[in-house]
């Protein structure tokens, strides 16, 4: 069949592929690399990467309300918008510019192989939970298998090497330590368990208008690469995901007072307390790297390492928006996989960090 698309915005795979690859390299280098790069030398020298985005230089979260929602929005929007508007772009890139026949290979087959490749590929990302969302929707819907997904999905927050960094220069490396400890095993032991016990309806490639309920995919199914296509596949991307990605970030936002009611020392090393906060942070949303002065104001207040502990290895991976951005592609039964083993990793990281006594 001829393709009835003007000739402008189609494009050779070799160019796709060139783009695809200036893509990822500028973008990166300006939103992540060069800012964290300096970064780094501002946690060595001063033991500190900024306020706490949870509560700033209060003692407590604000109360619920419109203007904690708002002002929360707000604080995280100026966060993150480059790193989700860099998301969204490479999500439908992924999908549109690269051969699927790569994907195929490197991500798509079952097993431990793509699982390391998935989690590997997340390493220069750094990105978090949710600006690395649109990433995973267009890595399934062009085939990668679900642990491979997740294991990119885990990755780009757990094993974000300035993470890492910044962690060691502002709460020390024994900090950094724990993370990698657990982190490793969260993120290639959960990517290997969705791969070995995904069904076979949860494996099934997606594609295209089966996977968004839109003409997107028929539109560009068999017309290889185009301008047009990525630029369609991208507006339906962000009119999917931002309203209720907005909407969920307000809801935390003003929720804040009522997910961690105790920040001080009646924050303890309670087991209670360590599952609660496990299961607080895996539902907060939060940009990247800031766990880490959340937890340094915690720590500073007087609370507890177990709670510090289970916060710093919860409040990263996941959040509630990501978890529902991530359902388009992934069945509730493998995102309760993914839930229960960041929730097992907040609660052994509360428990390590009591038993050694940070």
């Amino acid at each position: 069949m001829i393709s009835t698309r003007p000739l402008w915005v189609r494009m050779t795979p070799r160019t796709a592929v060139a783009l695809f690859v200036l893509l990822v390299g500028a973008g990166l280098f300006y939103v992540k690399w060069l800012p964290y790069y300096n970064r780094s030398f501002v946690a060595y020298a001063s033991h500190s990467i900024g306020h706490s985005i949870l509560m700033g230089d209060a003692s407590q979260a604000p109360p619920a309300s419109l203007d904690a929602a708002l002002s929360y929005a707000k604080a995280y929007g100026k966060a993150i918008w480059q790193a989700m508007v860099l998301g969204l772009l490479l999500g439908s890139a992924v999908e549109e510019l690269l051969p699927r026949a790569w994907i195929r290979a490197l991500l798509g087959r079952p097993g431990f192989p793509a699982v390391l490749a998935g989690g590997l590929l997340a390493l220069p990302g750094m990105m978090c939970t949710c600006c690395a969302a649109p990433v995973v929707i267009g890595m399934r819907r062009a085939e990668a298998q679900p642990g491979a997904a997740v294991a990119f999905w885990l990755g780009n927050t757990v094993l974000n090497p300035a993470t890492l960094i910044f962690m060691g220069f502002v709460l020390g490396w024994n900090w950094t330590g724990l993370r990698l400890v657990l982190g490793i095993p969260l993120v290639f032991g959960t990517g290997y368990l969705v791969s070995r016990f995904a069904r076979p309806d949860e494996v099934a490639p997606l594609h295209g208008a089966s996977a968004t309920g839109s003409l997107v995919g028929v539109a560009t199914q068999g017309n290889g690469p185009s301008l047009g296509g990525w630029l369609s596949r991208l507006w339906d991307l962000a009119l999917r995901l931002i309203p209720e990605y907005l909407v969920l970030v307000l809801l935390l936002g003003a929720a804040r007072a009522w997910l961690f009611p105790q920040i001080g020392p009646a924050l303890n090393n309670d087991v209670l307390w360590i599952i609660l906060m496990a299961g607080a942070g895996l539902l907060f949303v939060i940009p990247t790297a800031g766990e880490v002065p959340i937890v340094q104001a915690m720590l500073a207040l007087g609370v507890g390492s177990g709670p510090a502990g289970a916060l710093l290895m919860t409040l990263a991976p996941i959040s509630l928006p990501s978890l529902v951005m991530t359902q388009k592609v992934f069945s509730a039964r493998i995102l309760r996989v993914v839930v229960g083993a960041v929730l097992v990793a907040g609660v052994a990281g509360g428990l390590l960090a009591v038993l050694l006594s940070f």
